[in-house]
């Protein structure tokens, strides 16, 4: 039978290589949740996808065979038990509750909750080496733009949390009351639609720090009164967290906003207490020689010292930093100050010809970028969580990344309170 003889690693080839990379492309993402929720109730949001990505390739793969109705279906039953058995991060087989991971990136909200024996139902992320990523590590492909009605009519019913770590944006705030209609065309529109619209029981909002005085406070204020009065839950004062409280050497202070539907009578909430766990830099750094390419030349590092210096000169405190091993590392962000900012010294290297094209010559000083695998580490991610797309693109994935212990400590405190209803 032609389900018998399709051949499972071209699937895989076709739907990673050549699909995923497509932002509005919605069929090997409903593909990919198919497989991932056939057992749950909401695969009906992503049969009609999972069957046409299946004919699909049947067609292309089998060009001289007729692909019929049956024979698409009975191929992708077939696949449900052979594809992805070799993810990294596989949902939990007895899932305790269900999630939605919304402005994904690389899946750090999905790492924490799986690990609190949370279920991904829905996943969404615009940018395609995320996906990439986010598809090697947890087997399935995000959904694309979350502004799109035709992502939001994938999204099922009846998960239990809404998690997002979305955009900080100015309002056009048109009237004093900073409600619902005042945030659309930004992207904390679309979240609010969504929570209106599905009625999560708990939903986890994540946010640089800088959001509690954005726009002189009325952003947040904002958003507080859309979740508060136009959606009707209960959210208590938001929280900014620090990642170094949390098990990771890194100081990066986030602001977290936590709610609950009111008729679930929740009426108080306690944010996670730091832990005890004293961990340092040297805690995190690469155990063995890395490459001659992470150390800078000696025309940057000179470079980077002039520029300190013109800002001292000024009173300024900017420039870049060298991170002593029992010290803590600066937040890890995009762009080459996240990097500057957190460099190391490491005098293990033995080879110093570049590999790659600088000016001047590899310094002697032993002063070096940190690695992707290191910022991964800073948070929070495993050492088997797959870095498959270049350095630069790994740099910026893990620098908008959450940090995961720090959303694993909060969702567990969420997950208790729901519990107990």
């Amino acid at each position: 039978m032609l389900k018998e003889r399709i051949d499972i690693e071209n699937v895989e080839e076709q739907l990673f290589e050549i699909k995923s990379v497509d932002p509005e492309n919605s069929i090997p993402a409903s593909f990919t949740h198919y497989l991932h929720n056939h057992r749950n109730g909401v695969s009906q949001f992503y049969k009609k996808g999972a069957l046409s990505f299946v004919k699909e390739i049947l067609e292309k793969t089998y060009p001289s065979e007729k692909v019929t109705k049956k024979n698409t279906e009975e191929t992708l039953q077939h696949l449900i038990s052979d594809l992805n058995k070799s993810v990294p991060f596989p949902a939990p087989e007895k899932p305790k509750f269900k999630f939605i991971d919304l402005f994904a990136g690389i899946g750090g909200f999905r790492l924490a909750l799986q690990n609190l024996d949370g279920k991904c139902v829905f996943t969404s992320e615009w940018d395609k080496y995320s996906k990439q990523t986010y598809r090697t590590n947890f087997g399935e492909i995000p959904f694309g733009d979350i502004t799109k009605n035709e992502t939001k009519n994938h999204i099922p019913d009846n998960f239990d949390v809404l998690c997002a770590g979305f955009p900080c944006q100015a309002f056009s705030i048109a009237g004093r009351r900073g409600g619902f209609e005042d945030t659309r065309g930004t992207l904390f529109f679309d979240v609010a639609e969504i929570i209106k619209k599905k009625q999560p029981k708990a939903i986890f909002l994540e946010n640089v720090k800088g959001l509690r005085n954005h726009d002189k406070g009325k952003t947040l204020a904002t958003i507080l009164n859309v979740l508060r009065e136009d959606l009707n839950y209960y959210v208590p004062e938001p929280q900014i967290l620090n990642a170094k409280d949390f098990g990771v050497p890194q100081n990066r202070e986030r602001i977290f906003i936590v709610g609950f539907r009111k008729d679930l009578g929740i009426n108080n909430f306690k944010y996670p207490e730091p832990t005890k766990t004293d961990v340092v830099l040297e805690d995190i750094l690469e155990e063995n020689e890395v490459s001659v390419k992470y150390y800078l030349s000696t025309t940057y590092v000179q470079t980077l010292k002039n520029h300190r210096a013109r800002h001292e000169s000024k009173g300024n405190g900017f420039g870049y930093e060298i991170i002593p091993n029992n010290g803590t590392a600066n937040a890890v962000v995009c762009g080459g100050m996240g990097r500057e900012r957190n460099l190391v010294f490491d005098d293990r290297l033995t080879n110093f010809n570049p590999v790659t094209k600088i000016s001047g010559k590899v310094n002697r000083e032993g002063i070096r970028k940190m690695t992707p695998r290191e910022w991964a580490r800073l948070q929070g991610f495993p050492d088997h969580f797959k870095i498959v797309v270049s350095d630069t693109q790994a740099y910026k994935q893990f620098g908008n990344s959450v940090a995961v212990p720090a959303i694993q400590a909060t969702a567990e405190k969420i997950i208790e309170k729901l519990n107990c209803k």
